[in-house]
């Protein structure tokens, strides 16, 4: 996108084309505009124009430029943080009704792909969280035990099993979870664009908000070349939110991510390397993450910005780590690399704002995007038609908070990687 190769790589050489729009031109009248077009935005939007709402989404560049363009794929269950735990950050009703909205959150991706033909390579048959060392271990039993307690389908893999189903004996074990699987992440967001456009919500691409005026009780959004009115307001933006609402991006500390995509394997070392076609990561502080694509690319990726000195040191890393993990696998080859930004809270929990009177947003979803953003939209949508009031959402109304010293740790995060890259995998 944006002729920049290295903006969502593999993504967009294998994404069904997005459906054709256009910038918005002149006034337009809705009931509420959207504000961002990735999972959220679209997932909101949907939901709403199924409802009879009358939408006006509007995305600064391209759909699906930011976050939702540009991840690993893996539709994942939860957040990062432990399931006991959340009752303790949010209080016990709403961190109950946050396990179970995000629990079940991957159905609801397969559902929508299923009732709208959408093509995005969907492979729900789980993922493996693999564990380094006794550490990792002990994390993931305690996962376990934790979801198991809640009736969530996940299964604690000894190393054996580990290795036989992810094709090294580097991990301790592994926590398998049903609910979970892995999508073609651009070419979902695009198939949630042409459903929304289908149901009647209006979609104006190359149409950044330069700022946003009360006047009533009506919002006018303003885009360089047009505005509209609309009763509601749905910030969606996220990692990459830019003015009139900075303060979400505020809130937000980027972390880069990294994904290469080697060019397929034979079909011998695809029965040896994740046979069963599940997405992993591993427990490592500076995570690993790898899937397949629907051809037997593996997608191979970790903390990390291909700019810079860092595209030379992370190349290198991910050829000697695969080398490591998968000696089989020989010289490899790669056919894309890409990377985009996470936005990560400083409890690695999302938050929900009302930025002004009927200006709403969920933010914040620390890598994990694909479920939590479409779920989320939907949550919105329903709020918005007055199917639920805010104090049913899963989430408290909180005031966004900047992150002290957030330059410079984001920085410290870029340069940090290359350097524990630089090292990683040598021996």
């Amino acid at each position: 996108m944006q002729n920049d190769p290295r903006s969502h790589g593999l993504w967009e050489l294998t994404a069904p084309p997005a459906p054709p729009t256009q910038a918005l031109s002149g006034p337009a009248e809705a009931d509420v505009v959207i504000v961002g077009g990735g999972f959220t935005g679209f997932s909101a939007a949907l939901h709403l124009a199924e409802r009879g709402t009358k939408v006006v989404l509007l995305e600064g560049k391209e759909i699906g430029f930011g976050g939702s363009g540009r991840n690993v794929g893996l539709v994942n269950a939860g957040m990062w943080t432990m399931p006991d735990d959340l009752p303790g950050v949010l209080g016990q009703l709403y961190g109950d009704r946050l396990l179970d909205v995000l629990g079940n959150a991957p159905k609801l991706v397969f559902e929508l792909v299923q009732k709208h033909a959408i093509e995005c390579e969907i492979n729900p048959v789980g993922t493996l969280h693999c564990a380094i060392g006794k550490s990792g271990l002990e994390e993931l039993q305690a996962r376990a035990e934790q979801w198991s307690r809640r009736g969530a389908p996940v299964t604690l893999l000894d190393a054996a099993e580990t290795a036989r189903r992810v094709g090294t004996e580097a991990y301790a074990g592994a926590l398998l979870d049903m609910r979970a699987g892995t999508i073609q992440p651009l070419a979902y967001v695009r198939g949630l664009a042409k459903a929304a456009i289908a149901a009647g919500a209006r979609v104006h691409t190359s149409s950044p908000v330069t700022g946003a005026e009360r006047s009533g009780r009506r919002w006018t959004v303003k885009t360089d070349r047009g505005s509209v009115n609309a009763d509601w307001v749905i910030v969606a933006t996220n990692a990459y939110t830019v003015a009139p609402w900075a303060e979400v991006r505020a809130e937000l500390v980027h972390l880069p991510y990294f994904n290469f995509a080697t060019k397929p394997l034979t079909p011998e070392l695809q029965t040896k390397i994740l046979p069963g076609r599940e997405g992993a990561w591993d427990t490592a502080e500076i995570l690993s993450s790898y899937r397949y694509d629907k051809l037997g690319r593996l997608v191979f990726g970790s903390v990390g910005a291909l700019r810079g000195t860092g595209i030379a040191i992370h190349q290198a890393w991910a050829r000697r780590s695969l080398k490591k993990l998968f000696p089989e696998i020989g010289e490899v080859e790669f056919e894309a690399e890409w990377y985009g930004k996470i936005g990560m809270t400083v409890d690695n929990l999302p938050r929900f704002h009302r930025l002004a009177e009927n200006v709403i947003g969920f933010s914040g979803y620390n890598g994990r995007g694909i479920a939590p953003g479409t779920v989320f939209g939907k949550v919105l949508a329903r709020h918005i038609a007055g199917e639920i009031v805010e104090g049913d959402l899963p989430l408290p109304v909180t005031e966004p908070i900047a992150q002290s010293f957030r330059p410079i740790r984001e920085g410290y995060y870029e340069v940090g990687a290359q350097l524990a890259h630089l090292v990683q995998a040598r021996v």
